[in-house]
């Protein structure tokens, strides 16, 4: 009888189960709130993982996924990676119509195989098995299953049960089985905000999690989203034990294992830069002739191998190559600062235009990037080893303000990348315009920019003379009939100051009204549109990094023509920034307008998002102002 019982409810169990997967291929199921502004819907995202010990670790997961349009095609997640230390056990597929009828099976033989790095990789021993379907018909549904065994512990899968943006969630879980005797820790973000369910310690779910979309000016979707993040205090990573309980540890296990016997350099080499060095007045001016040395010799290309990818490049064969990714040409630099005895430290960080910390509470791999930290003082130089051209020590935009991690022979310490202040991020703008009587303007304008603007506005001067025309049309794109009549444009890397000086002209700028003209003073720097509104935001929303613009324009109206209506002057001061702007009459029918805008960096609750945009509106009423002049009497 109990033998009865039991296959009864086993077999009650598995229809049960049957049952809930049938439902979840088909589309016309899914509940509407799932599907509102949703490319793809995650049907089915269920992760088990088996930490067996140190070095051996199984990963299986079932994922089902409705994609509703063409942009959700790419939300399949019908792929996995492998390498020497990865072994795909079981890998298949099936695709299903909207009425839940299978399309396709897809097995382990079928899937596309090839190298998972693109041409800007040297090598790499990663590779990927990856779904290759086109869509005949939407919606359909892709059932994913696989299993993979790692004999690396160090990276264990995080979950975020929240896919991106116009991805919703109806099923998702989480559960780690940890056989070993090793201390796993875990830590997750957000997900009070989000309903998730903790079952215990290492087991989650989630259920009917809406479609997030993208809002203007909102923080990195790390901020914000629902993440879990696992580790190990005790790891392996390719065979190579490692200690993690905290920051120092790992920044030790770091140095010891994967960097210290990287260094070695040419005796030819040490002599050369040595000699260079001689001179130098500090350990600062010697810092930056060896990067100068470095940039001049090497180029970055991808290097994905060598303990998980995280072991450098022996610096003698970026020497003798020339070529290293982010790890070997920091360490390359590195060994050549360390053979003059200039202080400098390897430096993990996430790199990238928005601002994504290194997590200082939760120790675990992290970062996607490698930069050097040279010590001046009391603060920290920061040198973009990858960047050929970029001046010593400059790292805005990419990797500014941001917690990294050192790693020094004491162990791992958490730092704060340099922040550009918002006076810092200056653009500043001469111009000399003349108007004739047919509205029609020539003007010289130079433009000088530092800081965060710096490194935006010299982008352009490594494009052909055809594009550099081009982003000045763009850039002034409210100006018909711009004419781009010449180009200079200087870079100082010693000062970081990018100067720009444009010869242009415009047919008919300013307006005829009879016999009159109206005349827009601000020709240069406007402020053309305000964020979208929102009826009902839900993110936050930042000013990630603030600038200052400051413009002087010297206008010559016709000596036929005279003012007769002067714009009064604007001063509009908010938590967000402050805005000037002013126009007076100076001698020999010269006008002088002045303007200055400043945006404040700083974080924001959605709530204040509203009066942020009234202050852009301001802005741009402003600099959309006209004045009136008109032929003497």
């Amino acid at each position: 009888m109990l033998k009865k019982a039991i296959l009864f409810l086993y077999c009650a169990f598995l229809g049960h189960s049957l049952l809930a997967q049938e439902e979840l291929i088909q589309s016309f199921l899914i509940p509407s709130e799932l599907t509102d502004h949703a490319n793809a819907v995650v049907r089915m995202n269920d992760t088990h993982i088996t930490i067996k010990n140190a070095s051996k670790m199984i990963y299986k997961n079932k994922r089902i996924v409705t994609i509703l349009n063409a942009s959700g095609d790419s939300k399949h997640g019908a792929y996995m990676y492998y390498d020497d230390v990865t072994t795909i056990n079981a890998i298949d597929a099936r695709i299903y119509d909207k009425f839940g009828e299978l399309i396709k099976k897809i097995r382990y033989r079928d899937f596309v195989d090839q190298s998972a790095v693109d041409g800007g990789t040297l090598y790499s021993d990663s590779r990927i098995k990856f779904l290759d379907y086109t869509p005949v018909s939407y919606p359909y549904t892709i059932v994913f299953e696989t299993e993979v065994m790692h004999s690396s512990t160090a990276f264990i899968r995080s979950w975020s049960p929240i896919e991106g943006f116009y991805v919703s969630t109806q099923n998702a879980s989480y559960f780690i089985e940890n056989l070993s005797e090793i201390e796993l820790k875990i830590k997750t973000d957000n997900f009070e905000e989000f309903g998730i369910t903790r079952h215990s310690a290492t087991h989650f779910s989630a259920k009917n999690l809406k479609v997030l979309r993208p809002e203007a000016y909102r923080p990195s979707f790390e901020v914000f989203a629902p993440k879990l993040k696992a580790t190990l205090t005790e790891f392996e990573l390719e065979g190579v034990p490692g200690t993690n309980h905290n920051w120092l540890d790992f920044g030790k296990w770091m140095n010891d294992k994967l960097i210290q016997g990287t260094q070695e350099l040419p005796e030819t080499l040490k002599s050369e830069i040595k000699a260079l060095t001689a001179h130098a007045k500090s350990d600062i001016e010697k810092a930056k002739i060896v990067y100068q040395y470095m940039q001049n010799k090497t180029r970055y290309i991808s290097v994905q191998v060598g303990i998980g990818g995280w072991k450098p490049m022996l610096a003698s064969d970026v020497d003798r190559l020339g070529y290293g990714d982010c790890k070997g040409l920091t360490n390359y630099t590195k060994a050549m600062l360390d053979a003059i005895g200039v202080e400098n430290y390897y430096t993990v960080i996430h790199g990238g235009k928005d601002i994504v910390d290194i997590d200082d509470s939760f120790s675990s791999v992290q970062g996607n990037h490698v930069i050097l930290c040279v010590p001046d003082d009391s603060d920290y130089l920061w040198l973009e080893c990858t960047n050929q051209i970029a001046p010593f020590a400059y790292n805005a935009n990419f990797t500014d303000d941001r917690d990294a991690l050192i790693i020094t022979p004491e162990g791992g310490k958490i730092v704060h990348t340099k922040v550009y202040e918002t006076s810092e991020n200056l653009l500043k703008s001469n111009a000399n315009i003349s108007i004739d009587e047919a509205g029609n303007f020539k003007a010289a304008i130079t433009s000088k920019s530092y800081g965060t603007q710096y490194g935006k506005h010299r982008a352009k001067s490594f494009y052909d003379e055809k594009d550099k025309i081009l982003s000045y049309k763009n850039y002034w794109s409210y100006i018909n009939s711009l004419d781009v009549e010449t180009m200079l444009m200087e870079d100082d890397k010693d000062s970081i100051v990018f100067t720009e000086t444009v010869h242009a002209s415009a047919k008919r700028y300013a307006a005829k009204a009879g016999k009159r003209l109206l005349l827009q003073p601000n020709v240069f720097n406007r402020i053309e549109s305000v964020p979208k509104r929102y009826d009902n935001r839900t993110l936050p929303f930042e000013i990630d990094r603030g600038f200052t613009d400051v413009d002087q324009y010297q206008i010559k109206i016709p000596e036929t023509f005279e003012v007769e209506a002067l714009m009064n002057p604007v001063v509009i001061e908010s938590q967000f920034g402050t805005y000037k702007a002013a126009i007076t009459q100076a001698e020999n029918n010269t006008l002088v307008y002045d303007r200055e805008f400043i945006l404040n960096k700083g974080n924001y609750s959605k709530d204040d998002y509203e009066a942020f945009r009234l202050f852009l509106m301001d802005v741009v009423k402003h600099d959309k102002s006209k004045i009136v002049i008109k032929p003497k009497t």
